[in-house]
Protein backbone atom coordinates (compact mmCIF):
# COMPACT_ATOMS: atom_id res chain seq x y z
CA UNK A 1 0.00 0.00 0.00
CA UNK A 2 1.52 3.09 -0.81
CA UNK A 3 0.36 6.36 1.16
CA UNK A 4 0.97 9.37 -0.25
CA UNK A 5 0.24 13.46 0.79
CA UNK A 6 0.35 15.57 -2.78
CA UNK A 7 -1.54 14.52 -6.33
CA UNK A 8 1.15 16.17 -7.79
CA UNK A 9 3.37 12.68 -7.29
CA UNK A 10 0.85 10.33 -9.35
CA UNK A 11 -0.08 10.18 -12.37
CA UNK A 12 -2.35 7.11 -13.07
CA UNK A 13 -3.56 6.08 -16.29
CA UNK A 14 -6.92 4.51 -14.70
CA UNK A 15 -8.32 3.47 -10.93
CA UNK A 16 -10.96 3.06 -8.75
CA UNK A 17 -11.11 6.12 -6.27
CA UNK A 18 -13.32 6.69 -3.27
CA UNK A 19 -13.39 9.75 -1.89
CA UNK A 20 -14.20 10.55 1.83
CA UNK A 21 -13.13 11.55 4.94
CA UNK A 22 -13.24 7.89 6.36
CA UNK A 23 -12.32 8.40 9.84
CA UNK A 24 -11.93 5.23 11.58
CA UNK A 25 -12.74 3.16 9.37
CA UNK A 26 -16.34 2.08 10.17
CA UNK A 27 -18.07 -0.55 9.32
CA UNK A 28 -20.18 1.51 6.65
CA UNK A 29 -16.74 2.46 5.08
CA UNK A 30 -15.69 -0.92 5.05
CA UNK A 31 -18.71 -1.75 3.35
CA UNK A 32 -17.84 0.76 0.31
CA UNK A 33 -14.37 -0.22 0.27
CA UNK A 34 -14.37 -3.95 0.14
CA UNK A 35 -16.86 -3.04 -3.36
CA UNK A 36 -14.24 -0.75 -4.29
CA UNK A 37 -11.46 -3.26 -3.88
CA UNK A 38 -13.00 -6.00 -5.76
CA UNK A 39 -14.18 -4.21 -8.48
CA UNK A 40 -10.92 -2.63 -8.70
CA UNK A 41 -8.77 -5.70 -8.74
CA UNK A 42 -11.22 -7.96 -10.76
CA UNK A 43 -10.46 -5.45 -13.19
CA UNK A 44 -6.45 -5.09 -12.85
CA UNK A 45 -6.83 -1.34 -11.56
CA UNK A 46 -5.53 0.28 -8.29
CA UNK A 47 -7.99 0.31 -5.71
CA UNK A 48 -6.97 4.20 -4.56
CA UNK A 49 -8.55 6.60 -1.47
CA UNK A 50 -8.75 10.24 -1.24
CA UNK A 51 -9.55 11.06 2.12
CA UNK A 52 -8.96 14.54 4.07
CA UNK A 53 -6.98 15.57 6.65
CA UNK A 54 -7.21 18.24 8.53
CA UNK A 55 -10.68 17.07 8.83
CA UNK A 56 -13.02 19.27 7.20
CA UNK A 57 -14.90 20.60 10.10
CA UNK A 58 -11.66 20.94 12.09
CA UNK A 59 -11.31 23.72 9.29
CA UNK A 60 -14.80 24.97 8.57
CA UNK A 61 -15.81 24.92 12.18
CA UNK A 62 -12.59 25.83 14.11
CA UNK A 63 -12.82 22.58 16.19
CA UNK A 64 -9.91 22.21 18.68
CA UNK A 65 -10.69 19.60 21.04
CA UNK A 66 -9.52 16.07 20.92
CA UNK A 67 -11.67 15.25 17.76
CA UNK A 68 -10.05 12.18 15.79
CA UNK A 69 -11.11 8.50 15.50
CA UNK A 70 -8.06 8.21 13.46
CA UNK A 71 -4.93 10.09 12.22
CA UNK A 72 -3.51 9.55 8.67
CA UNK A 73 -0.56 6.94 9.31
CA UNK A 74 -3.30 4.74 11.25
CA UNK A 75 -6.23 5.46 9.10
CA UNK A 76 -3.59 4.34 6.06
CA UNK A 77 -3.00 1.20 7.54
CA UNK A 78 -6.37 0.57 8.41
CA UNK A 79 -7.02 0.85 4.84
CA UNK A 80 -4.47 -1.07 3.81
CA UNK A 81 -5.55 -4.11 5.62
CA UNK A 82 -8.92 -3.44 3.23
CA UNK A 83 -6.63 -3.83 0.14
CA UNK A 84 -6.48 -0.32 -0.85
CA UNK A 85 -3.43 0.04 -3.31
CA UNK A 86 -3.07 3.69 -2.74
CA UNK A 87 -4.07 6.22 -0.41
CA UNK A 88 -4.01 10.08 -1.26
CA UNK A 89 -3.98 12.12 2.33
CA UNK A 90 -5.02 15.51 0.96
CA UNK A 91 -4.63 18.18 2.80
CA UNK A 92 -7.68 20.58 3.52
CA UNK A 93 -7.45 23.91 3.69
CA UNK A 94 -9.68 26.89 3.59
CA UNK A 95 -8.44 27.63 0.00
CA UNK A 96 -9.27 24.14 -0.55
CA UNK A 97 -13.01 24.85 0.83
CA UNK A 98 -13.45 27.46 -1.43
CA UNK A 99 -12.44 25.81 -4.28
CA UNK A 100 -15.72 24.53 -6.68
CA UNK A 101 -16.31 20.77 -6.29
CA UNK A 102 -15.58 19.83 -10.00
CA UNK A 103 -12.22 22.19 -10.16
CA UNK A 104 -11.16 19.39 -7.49
CA UNK A 105 -12.86 16.53 -9.64
CA UNK A 106 -11.17 17.93 -12.65
CA UNK A 107 -7.63 17.37 -10.82
CA UNK A 108 -8.39 14.61 -9.62
CA UNK A 109 -8.94 13.35 -12.78
CA UNK A 110 -5.76 14.17 -14.19
CA UNK A 111 -3.95 12.79 -11.78
CA UNK A 112 -5.71 9.63 -10.61
CA UNK A 113 -7.51 8.76 -13.82
CA UNK A 114 -10.88 7.30 -12.40
CA UNK A 115 -13.11 5.40 -14.39
CA UNK A 116 -14.94 4.50 -11.11
CA UNK A 117 -16.29 6.74 -8.29
CA UNK A 118 -17.18 5.43 -4.94
CA UNK A 119 -19.11 7.72 -2.44
CA UNK A 120 -21.45 7.88 0.47
CA UNK A 121 -24.80 8.49 0.11
CA UNK A 122 -24.17 11.64 1.88
CA UNK A 123 -21.11 12.82 0.32
CA UNK A 124 -20.84 16.62 -1.04
CA UNK A 125 -17.47 18.38 -1.80
CA UNK A 126 -16.80 22.16 -2.96
CA UNK A 127 -17.00 25.74 -1.61
CA UNK A 128 -20.58 25.29 -0.03
CA UNK A 129 -20.86 21.33 -0.38
CA UNK A 130 -22.13 22.73 -4.26
CA UNK A 131 -20.92 18.92 -6.18
CA UNK A 132 -22.94 16.41 -4.15
CA UNK A 133 -25.04 13.22 -5.65
CA UNK A 134 -26.95 14.73 -8.42
CA UNK A 135 -24.13 16.83 -9.57
CA UNK A 136 -21.33 14.02 -9.23
CA UNK A 137 -23.69 12.07 -11.68
CA UNK A 138 -24.65 15.05 -14.21
CA UNK A 139 -20.75 15.29 -14.97
CA UNK A 140 -20.63 11.23 -15.55
CA UNK A 141 -20.18 11.85 -19.07
CA UNK A 142 -17.93 15.02 -19.12
CA UNK A 143 -15.36 13.18 -17.28
CA UNK A 144 -15.94 9.54 -18.53
CA UNK A 145 -16.77 7.80 -15.04
CA UNK A 146 -19.59 5.83 -13.44
CA UNK A 147 -20.77 6.73 -10.27
CA UNK A 148 -21.35 4.32 -7.25
CA UNK A 149 -23.38 5.74 -4.23
CA UNK A 150 -22.63 3.70 -1.54
CA UNK A 151 -26.41 3.85 1.16
CA UNK A 152 -26.12 3.80 4.83
CA UNK A 153 -24.71 1.11 6.71
CA UNK A 154 -27.17 0.29 10.18
CA UNK A 155 -26.14 -1.05 13.58
CA UNK A 156 -29.23 -1.87 15.58
CA UNK A 157 -31.18 0.61 13.66
CA UNK A 158 -29.24 3.38 13.86
CA UNK A 159 -27.09 4.81 11.15
CA UNK A 160 -23.28 4.33 11.59
CA UNK A 161 -21.40 7.52 11.44
CA UNK A 162 -17.91 8.61 12.81
CA UNK A 163 -19.65 11.14 14.68
CA UNK A 164 -21.94 8.38 15.78
CA UNK A 165 -19.09 6.82 17.12
CA UNK A 166 -17.70 9.63 18.74
CA UNK A 167 -20.85 10.05 20.70
CA UNK A 168 -20.69 6.70 22.08
CA UNK A 169 -17.20 6.94 22.78
CA UNK A 170 -17.53 10.06 24.62
CA UNK A 171 -20.30 8.48 26.96
CA UNK A 172 -17.73 5.32 27.86
CA UNK A 173 -19.96 3.20 25.40
CA UNK A 174 -16.52 1.24 23.99
CA UNK A 175 -18.65 -1.78 22.93
CA UNK A 176 -20.79 0.26 20.93
CA UNK A 177 -18.20 1.59 19.30
CA UNK A 178 -16.46 -1.68 18.80
CA UNK A 179 -19.23 -2.74 17.16
CA UNK A 180 -19.65 0.09 14.70
CA UNK A 181 -16.16 -0.44 13.80
CA UNK A 182 -15.72 -3.85 13.33
CA UNK A 183 -12.60 -4.04 15.60
CA UNK A 184 -11.63 -2.16 19.09
CA UNK A 185 -11.41 1.03 19.35
CA UNK A 186 -7.59 1.69 19.76
CA UNK A 187 -5.37 4.28 21.54
CA UNK A 188 -1.72 4.09 20.28
CA UNK A 189 1.58 5.78 21.88
CA UNK A 190 4.36 5.32 23.36
CA UNK A 191 5.10 4.79 27.46
CA UNK A 192 6.09 7.98 29.21
CA UNK A 193 7.74 8.34 32.63
CA UNK A 194 4.82 9.25 34.89
CA UNK A 195 4.71 10.02 38.87
CA UNK A 196 4.99 6.18 39.40
CA UNK A 197 2.29 6.41 42.00
CA UNK A 198 1.47 2.53 40.67
CA UNK A 199 4.56 1.15 41.59
CA UNK A 200 4.50 2.53 44.81
CA UNK A 201 1.17 0.78 45.45
CA UNK A 202 2.48 -2.06 44.11
CA UNK A 203 0.53 -2.05 40.38
CA UNK A 204 2.68 -0.67 38.04
CA UNK A 205 0.98 1.39 35.46
CA UNK A 206 2.06 2.06 31.75
CA UNK A 207 1.69 6.15 30.88
CA UNK A 208 0.58 6.07 26.95
CA UNK A 209 1.06 9.23 25.69
CA UNK A 210 -1.75 9.69 23.38
CA UNK A 211 -1.62 12.08 20.29
CA UNK A 212 -3.84 15.16 21.28
CA UNK A 213 -6.02 14.97 18.59
CA UNK A 214 -7.25 11.36 19.28
CA UNK A 215 -10.60 11.50 21.10
CA UNK A 216 -10.09 9.44 24.01
CA UNK A 217 -12.94 7.73 25.60
CA UNK A 218 -14.75 9.11 28.63
CA UNK A 219 -13.16 9.47 32.29
CA UNK A 220 -13.31 5.85 34.43
CA UNK A 221 -11.89 2.30 34.26
CA UNK A 222 -11.54 0.07 31.25
CA UNK A 223 -10.91 -3.50 30.22
CA UNK A 224 -8.90 -3.82 27.44
CA UNK A 225 -6.39 -6.31 25.27
CA UNK A 226 -2.95 -4.04 25.47
CA UNK A 227 0.06 -5.55 22.14
CA UNK A 228 3.14 -4.61 22.94
CA UNK A 229 5.60 -5.94 21.25
CA UNK A 230 4.07 -8.16 19.21
CA UNK A 231 2.48 -9.94 22.22
CA UNK A 232 -0.71 -9.29 23.44
CA UNK A 233 -1.45 -8.58 27.34
CA UNK A 234 -4.60 -8.45 29.46
CA UNK A 235 -5.00 -4.79 30.23
CA UNK A 236 -6.91 -2.69 33.21
CA UNK A 237 -7.02 0.97 32.14
CA UNK A 238 -7.94 4.26 33.78
CA UNK A 239 -8.58 7.55 31.65
CA UNK A 240 -8.63 10.24 34.37
CA UNK A 241 -6.60 12.51 36.63
CA UNK A 242 -6.02 10.64 39.71
CA UNK A 243 -8.64 12.27 42.08
CA UNK A 244 -7.65 9.80 44.95
CA UNK A 245 -4.32 11.81 44.86
CA UNK A 246 -5.69 15.03 45.63
CA UNK A 247 -6.21 16.04 41.85
CA UNK A 248 -2.76 16.31 42.03
CA UNK A 249 -2.28 15.55 38.19
CA UNK A 250 -4.75 17.94 36.41
CA UNK A 251 -3.68 16.84 32.96
CA UNK A 252 -5.85 13.50 31.80
CA UNK A 253 -4.09 10.41 31.36
CA UNK A 254 -4.18 7.17 29.79
CA UNK A 255 -2.34 4.71 32.17
CA UNK A 256 -2.71 1.00 31.63
CA UNK A 257 -1.91 -1.73 34.28
CA UNK A 258 -0.75 -5.05 32.15
CA UNK A 259 -2.04 -8.03 33.82
CA UNK A 260 0.93 -10.75 33.86
CA UNK A 261 3.40 -8.78 32.58
CA UNK A 262 7.40 -8.57 33.68
CA UNK A 263 9.71 -5.86 32.23
CA UNK A 264 10.28 -2.28 31.14
CA UNK A 265 7.88 -0.83 29.21
CA UNK A 266 9.34 3.36 28.77
CA UNK A 267 9.91 4.33 25.22
CA UNK A 268 8.11 0.87 23.78
CA UNK A 269 4.99 1.46 21.35
CA UNK A 270 1.60 -0.04 22.64
CA UNK A 271 -2.01 -0.21 21.40
CA UNK A 272 -4.87 -0.08 24.32
CA UNK A 273 -7.57 -2.24 22.51
CA UNK A 274 -11.05 -0.63 24.63
CA UNK A 275 -13.54 -3.70 24.84
CA UNK A 276 -15.85 -2.75 27.98
CA UNK A 277 -16.24 -0.30 30.86
CA UNK A 278 -15.70 -1.42 34.12
CA UNK A 279 -16.62 2.01 36.02
CA UNK A 280 -16.57 5.68 36.35
CA UNK A 281 -13.66 7.39 37.60
CA UNK A 282 -14.06 8.24 41.44
CA UNK A 283 -12.37 9.28 44.24
CA UNK A 284 -11.52 7.67 47.15
CA UNK A 285 -11.42 8.00 50.85
CA UNK A 286 -7.64 6.13 51.35
CA UNK A 287 -5.08 4.29 49.12
CA UNK A 288 -6.37 1.06 50.90
CA UNK A 289 -9.47 1.30 49.38
CA UNK A 290 -8.57 2.29 46.13
CA UNK A 291 -6.10 -0.77 46.10
CA UNK A 292 -8.91 -3.09 47.02
CA UNK A 293 -10.87 -1.76 43.89
CA UNK A 294 -8.01 -2.08 41.38
CA UNK A 295 -7.76 -5.49 42.49
CA UNK A 296 -11.45 -5.81 41.80
CA UNK A 297 -10.78 -4.26 38.81
CA UNK A 298 -8.15 -6.70 37.40
CA UNK A 299 -10.24 -9.58 38.60
CA UNK A 300 -13.43 -8.33 36.44
CA UNK A 301 -10.51 -7.84 33.77
CA UNK A 302 -9.23 -11.47 33.57
CA UNK A 303 -13.28 -12.33 33.37
CA UNK A 304 -14.15 -10.23 30.22
CA UNK A 305 -10.81 -10.68 28.02
CA UNK A 306 -9.69 -13.31 26.10
CA UNK A 307 -6.77 -13.34 24.56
Amino acid sequence: MQHITTLNSLSLPNSWLAIGVFDGVHRGHQHILRKLVEGAHRESLPAVVLTFHPHPLAVLRGLEHPFYLSLPDERAALLGTLGIDVVVTQPFTQALANEPGEVFLARLKRHLGFSRLWVGYDFAMGSRRDTGINQLRALQSRYHYLLEVQQAVEIEGQVISSSLIRTWLEHGDVEQADKALGRPYTLQGPVVPGDARGRTIGIPTANVAVPPERLVPQRGVYACRVVVGGKIFRGATNIGIRPTFNGARLQQTVETHLLDFEGDLYGQEVQVQFLKRLRGEQRFESVQALIAQIHQDIRLVREVVTL
